[in-house]
């Protein structure tokens, strides 16, 4: 798909205008033109690629871009009208180039969802089943509202948890700028008010010194073992399999954060589900996506042991239960649900009841973090000061 810059004459008013338009060719773009009531001038190709180095499509533009297009199918405007005046009305240029290759292709004939399916970088598995969903069933405004709603509760949860993480962050960056202050600027100084007056290190201070002129030598060699490190665990998380499968189990493993992340994995399965069966879409799909949507390979791997059950014959209840990493109220209002016909009705109820847990919970972990690492903060603090200032005052008592 190119981008074609135009001047045109509206038919109406004789106006002229300009503008740019994606199409596949110059004929197709003067051809939309035309059908836009426009009559084409001057059709070029712009000859640049569609991101053009413009950036890339952040959640918050894509909630944007969700909910706008929701309200205007639903308030009854045809889905290229809708479309066009989403393009309009877009800010972000990556979303605004991927919202007007939407348009060109809808109006070339494709379906929403074909047109959707080529930018799955952008648009994910979730995303394009209820747009498929939305668009056989007549209801694409309410799909694209339940997409809109559960976007933004996602991002508001994320945010929450990284929100609970940058306050121990700051702490820890503050322990070690005090720390390296006292290491590089006053360590050094007791060392030579010793070696002046000619008296022994204490052990403590000896300790520190040794610290203190290890990394004056050799902190280059620190910096690029901590680089390498951190470069060799950025590539195995991101490009290795087994990698990635550490990550995602130290995740649910890991002490304090761990329940917080099962709880996060279950209402984001569940809430998934729920969305996808009140859509439309058969419930086999609906639980292989909504495992998908979970984001981490080690749940997704035993939640998808409950597929082989479904598919021979049982219920997701059944499917779901003793299933590692999958808490008891799931499989308990699946099966509720099952009895009286509202699954996905009781299975939004489970997601909730989690999602105020993980709120709770979070809130909690910020409080409780704020003394351990007060604490730890104060006993580090108290180490180097034990091995410098005492080391000082026993020799000036020695001297007085």
């Amino acid at each position: 798909m190119k981008r074609f810059n135009y001047k045109a004459k509206e038919k109406e008013t004789g106006k002229i205008v300009k503008g740019s338009i994606q199409a596949e060719n110059e004929q197709t773009a003067g051809r939309l033109l035309i059908e836009q009531g426009y009559i084409p001038q001057t059709v070029t190709e712009e000859g640049n690629n569609i991101f053009g180095g413009k950036g890339h499509v952040t959640s918050k533009d894509r909630i944007m871009f969700t909910r706008q297009l929701a309200t205007l199918i639903g308030a009854g405007l045809p889905l290229a009208t809708s479309l066009r005046t989403v393009a309009e009305q877009t800010q972000a240029k990556a979303m605004k180039t991927i919202v007007e290759e939407i348009l060109a292709k809808v109006e070339a004939g494709k379906t929403l969802y074909d047109s959707f399916a080529e930018y799955k970088d952008v648009f994910n598995g979730v995303y394009l089943a209820l747009i498929r969903a939305g668009e056989t069933s007549g209801t694409l405004d309410l799909a694209l509202k339940r997409l809109a709603d559960q976007e933004e509760k996602d991002a508001a949860m994320l945010s929450r948890i990284r929100g609970a993480l940058v306050y121990p962050a700051i702490i820890l960056v503050v322990i070690i700028a005090v720390l390296a202050f006292m290491m590089i600027m006053v360590v050094p100084q007791v060392k030579g008010l010793y070696e002046d007056m000619g008296k022994e290190l204490p052990g403590l201070t000896k300790f520190l010194v040794g610290i203190s002129d290890f990394f004056a030598q050799f902190w280059w060699v620190v910096l690029i073992i901590v680089a390498a490190i951190i470069a060799g665990l950025y590539y195995s998380v991101k490009k290795t399999s087994a990698g990635r499968k550490a990550a995602d189990a130290f995740k649910i493993n890991v002490p304090l954060f761990g329940a917080l992340f099962k709880k996060l994995y279950v209402s984001r399965f569940a809430r998934t589900t729920e969305m996808m069966l009140a859509t439309g879409v058969p419930m086999l799909d609906s639980v292989k996506i909504a495992i998908e949507s979970t984001n981490n390979v080690v749940v997704e791997e035993e939640y998808s042991k409950s597929l082989d059950i479904i598919k021979g014959g049982k219920t997701l209840s059944e499917g779901l239960k003793e299933r590692n990493y999958m808490l008891p109220l799931v499989p308990q209002m699946a099966s509720i649900g099952e009895e009286s016909g509202k699954i996905d009705e009781m299975l939004g109820k489970a997601a909730t009841v989690y999602e105020n847990e993980l709120d709770e919970q979070i809130n909690a972990i910020s409080t409780m973090i704020e003394p351990i690492l007060m604490v730890i903060m104060a006993g580090l603090i108290g180490v180097v000061i034990g091995g410098t200032l005492l080391p000082i005052y026993s020799l000036v008592s020695s001297v007085a």
